[in-house]
């Protein structure tokens, strides 16, 4: 199947990164390459560096942005690892960062890949294949608390206590192997009633997919080496799709440029902590009506953006 992802808010996200001609670009979730190719576009002189974990992301965006030639580097890694992928290319600071957080339509629609409930498929949910543990392994192995405590947090299901009960029941017969196999689990843990409020496996798969990938781990630990990667001036872009990645960006965008911990009334800051920048999006910007009409998946969508100083 051919790499195919929506670049949401491209218009909006090239805007603010405010490309300079000379500067060094990175796109911490490199995906088929569309937000990559509109900085490139604007490149004259400078460098571009791409990072993606997915091997068929890597593949399409090296041909996508091919004619931009010794400008572009591309590396088939997490972006957790940015600040020391870039270092040890003596790169020491860059002029803009690009994170989209969205899973690709192409990861979506690979039914092998066993990200969505939609096709029957062993389950996977790996963004890199080369790692080890996938969603069969989690639904198998960890414990019913941990599973209760998986798809409450990172799923936001009121009936997460039950999911995770019957996930247990069924496993004591045989293990659960595929992602219609896993619908069926969840089906049954959920209120009649209750199912009509959209596929009632849609939050038990996002909870899988992000504990399997680490995604708000990865998140939140990496968010701090992003902003002091960027030279002053520079910009940090952030497109979220859910509340749970919404709120780690906007809290450590807020603690980056107001991190002061003295108690409120001190006359004078005594925590020596120094703001690193400030926020230029006090409210997320979001999706267009013409992008929405367009493509339904961007509607959750929301581009938080911050500058160094």
């Amino acid at each position: 199947m051919e790499f195919n992802h929506y670049s949401v808010m491209l218009e909006e996200t090239i805007e603010e990164l405010k490309v300079k001609p000379d500067g060094t670009y990175l796109d911490g979730t490199l995906g088929g390459g569309g937000h990559a190719y509109e900085v490139c576009k604007r490149l004259e002189g400078g460098r571009f560096f791409g990072i993606d974990q997915d091997e068929a992301a890597i593949l399409a965006a090296t041909e996508r942005l091919k004619e931009f030639g010794d400008k572009v580097t591309i590396l088939r890694d997490n972006y957790c690892n940015a600040k020391a992928l870039l270092e040890s290319r003596k790169v020491d600071g860059v002029d803009g960062i690009l994170l989209d957080l969205g899973v690709s339509s192409y990861q979506f629609d690979t039914e092998e890949r066993g990200f969505s409930y939609r096709f029957d498929a062993p389950l996977d949910m790996r963004m890199d294949r080369r790692q080890s543990l996938t969603a069969k392994d989690i639904v198998n192995n960890y414990s019913e608390t941990e599973l209760f405590h998986m798809i409450k947090d990172y799923g936001e299901d009121p009936f997460a206590k039950n999911i995770a009960k019957h996930i247990v029941n069924a496993r004591g017969k045989k293990p659960i192997e595929t992602t219609f196999e896993l619908n069926e689990i969840i089906k049954a843990a959920i209120p009649a009633k209750m199912r009509a409020n959209g596929h009632p496996s849609k939050q038990t798969f996002q909870a899988l997919r992000i504990e399997c990938n680490r995604e708000l781990e990865v998140l939140k630990n990496t968010l701090d080496d992003l902003i002091e990667m960027l030279n002053p001036g520079g910009r940090l872009c952030i497109i979220t799709f859910h509340s749970l990645e919404d709120r780690i960006v906007k809290n450590a965008f807020r603690k980056n440029e107001n991190p002061c911990t003295c108690p409120p009334g001190f006359p004078v800051c005594t925590c020596g902590k120094v703001s690193k920048g400030k926020v230029i999006t006090k409210k997320p910007i979001l999706p267009s009506e013409k992008e929405l009409a367009e493509n339904s998946r961007s509607k959750s969508a929301k581009l938080r953006v911050f500058e160094r100083t």
